[in-house]
């Protein structure tokens, strides 16, 4: 089922997640309805929060920045073939030089920053089975997980750009805030929550 992706100015879009357990309810179908919202909105990654769910669950699939042609071989076939689900997730450590992307996220649409991250995670995670891993990630792996991480921490890659952006793109946070925006998927807008 395609859900409502919660737009800019949501409360649930800045609250820290909380960790669930295997008994979550209905954990399957609410990481089944993630994807297809996450699909249908041509995202790489959805976290709860987005879809209304503070708790700490996010999901991946990077396979659309596989057909950029200035990547190497090798990275576009890492990112074809990357697809996880992360289940109360921490991540442990970062490394690296930081690196510039031009970042957007399906609750701030029509917006996009460069965004400043480290290049490295090793990040501590459940699957959809609850098996626990720890993984290291590089590159754009590592940012789409940075970036969803974000979110389960109350954080929005907004909170990352210069105070200069910020003032830039206001009216832009502004119309999202109020439903004065039309993306081509479904949205939940704070200020319509009342009405």
């Amino acid at each position: 089922m395609i859900l409502p992706i919660v737009g800019y100015g949501d409360p649930v879009l800045r609250k820290q997640g909380e960790a669930i357990t295997k008994d979550y309810p209905e954990l399957k179908q609410v990481i089944a309805n993630m994807y297809e919202t996450m699909y249908n909105a041509y995202g790489v990654g959805l976290a709860a929060p987005q879809v209304g769910l503070p708790i700490r669950l996010f999901i991946i699939d990077t396979k659309p920045f596989s057909e950029d042609e200035t990547l190497g071989k090798e990275e576009q076939e890492a990112l074809a073939g990357f697809t996880k689900t992360f289940i109360n997730p921490t991540i442990v450590k970062e490394d690296g030089e930081e690196w510039g992307f031009n970042e957007g996220c399906l609750s701030i649409p029509d917006v996009r920053e460069d965004v400043y991250r480290q290049e490295q995670i090793t990040i501590e995670y459940y699957d959809e089975d609850f098996k626990k891993h720890t993984d290291v990630y590089d590159g754009l792996i590592a940012r789409v997980i940075q970036h969803e991480y974000d979110h389960i921490e109350g954080i929005l890659f907004t909170d990352k750009i210069s105070s200069l952006k910020k003032r830039l793109i206001k009216k832009k946070l502004q119309n999202i805030l109020e439903g004065k925006i039309r993306p081509d998927y479904k949205m939940k807008f704070a200020a319509k929550r009342g009405r």
